[in-house]
């Protein structure tokens, strides 16, 4: 599934609910499911500085797509970062790189967060876009030597 087709999945998941509070609701539930992330990846390392919570968030390259894993302290948090990970896991870095993130507009997301959550999810399409652009020049190294 291309991310253009995960983020549309995501806006008609969101149609369903026409209340902000059941929108609510439905992203606490995404932090539910979002996988544990590794106990050794939640270290000062891993956190994505300019969230009001902490976020870690850990990538790694497998046959050149990458996968990452997140936490948080906060449940709504967890369920922004999972809609992220939907989103942007299993793609190339180029993939990651190209792709726009207009689904947070589509779905109101943006319209609905305090302004600090809002940088805070900034910060974290700004990780994970960094993860992309390192893992693309390893890669590009790795294909020179």
């Amino acid at each position: 599934m291309t991310i253009q087709e995960k983020q549309q999945q995501i806006i008609d998941e969101f149609e369903v609910y026409e209340d902000w509070l059941d929108k609510y609701a439905y992203i606490i539930e995404l932090g539910k499911d979002l996988p544990l992330i590794d106990e050794k990846y939640k270290t000062q390392q891993y956190l994505i500085s300019g969230c009001q919570s902490r976020v870690w968030l850990h990538a790694g390259m497998k046959d050149g797509k990458i996968f990452f894993k997140a936490d948080s302290d906060a449940v709504i948090t967890k369920g922004i970062v999972n809609l992220l990970i939907r989103v942007f896991s299993g793609h190339t870095p180029d993939e990651i790189l190209e792709a726009d993130v207009e689904f947070l507009n589509t779905i109101g997301l943006h319209d609905h967060l305090s302004p600090t959550r809002a940088n805070g999810l900034q910060s974290m399409i700004k990780q994970i876009k960094l993860y992309a652009q390192v893992f693309k020049l390893k890669s590009e190294q790795k294909s020179k030597s």
